[in-house]
């Protein structure tokens, strides 16, 4: 008949496939239009092209219908496919109701530690799943959907066979410590990080030994020409008597009385003043602070 599960099918845990889904929700779907119409004779092959045309995932709505969801998945308990083909669902990529198919299936009938090995990897996958449910439909995501097979007792309305949790397996020896991404992505920044801390402090080092010889280079270039200017300006000594002598600073000075003095401070000459002769001896005023020794002799 339509309704009975294929000859040489494999109980699954301790039952007929089919009695996974309950009986009021299987019977449903035996009365649901969209099983008489699509799902006859469908087989592992012609199963792929109406999981290809789901719109959601989900379990009953409105007055207790079943989803298509649903239909198919009672199906593929019925006609009981081999895993390479499930897992051949699993890897196509580009339909993912096909894919969440296939996950439901997987988690109903599989071993624990093979359901963790085969589901775990879907985690990564984050593409969006339109869920059908009494509210409506909803947004869901494929990780969201995976991590509720694995954690949660009730998914799109159906009991889930118990799984042994995850810490037991591994104490057991049946599955390996799981590798987070997370703490994989974590790892790998640090160890970037560490690297650039690396590279900068050797780039420093370097630039550090490269920059001190040529400051001590230029220190010492830099010093020897001013040294060698000031002794040359402070070597200048008084000139003799009848030589002409420009002064630049603001020092007092000791002048012949035969010698012409020019001054660049403001003062005002004898010959100014007095209207004397340029011959006769000088009596020199100046409005700076310094004292001339001529005028320090007609005192």
């Amino acid at each position: 008949m339509a309704n009975t599960t294929v000859r040489g099918a494999v109980a699954i845990h301790g039952q007929n496939p089919q009695y996974l889904v309950e009986s009021v929700i299987r019977n449903r779907i035996y009365e649901s239009s969209y099983w008489k119409e699509h799902c006859f004779a469908l087989t592992a092959e012609t199963l792929i092209d109406k999981a290809i045309e789901l719109k959601a995932i989900g379990g009953v709505y409105g007055n207790q219908k079943p989803t298509e969801f649903l239909c198919l998945l009672l199906k593929l308990l019925q006609i009981q496919p081999e895993k390479e083909i499930l897992l051949e669902y699993l890897q196509a990529d580009e339909f993912k109701y096909l894919r969440a198919l296939a996950a439901m299936y997987i988690r109903m009938t599989f071993r624990p530690a093979e359901v963790y090995e085969i589901l775990e990897p879907l985690l990564k996958d984050y593409r969006k799943l339109r869920y059908r449910g009494m509210n409506g439909y909803s947004i869901i995501h494929m990780d969201e959907f995976v991590d509720s097979l694995l954690v949660e007792e009730r998914v799109c309305d159906l009991i889930l066979p118990r799984i042994t949790k995850r810490d037991v397996l591994e104490d057991l020896g049946e599955l390996g410590p799981r590798k987070s991404r997370l703490l994989d992505a974590m790892e790998g920044k640090s160890e970037h990080g560490s690297d650039r801390s690396r590279s900068r402090s050797r780039s420093t080092d370097r630039s550090g030994s490269s920059r001190s010889p040529s400051r001590e280079h230029s220190r010492s270039r830099s010093g020897s020409p001013s040294r060698g200017r000031s002794l040359s300006r402070g070597s200048k000594s008084p000139s003799s008597p009848g030589s002409r002598y420009v002064s630049r600073s603001r020092s007092r000075s000791r002048s012949s009385a035969g010698s012409v003095y020019r001054s660049r401070s403001r003062s005002i000459s004898p010959d100014r003043v007095n209207g004397s002769a340029p011959g006769s001896p000088a009596r020199f005023r100046s409005r700076s602070r310094s004292i001339s020794p001529d005028r320090m002799d007609t005192a």
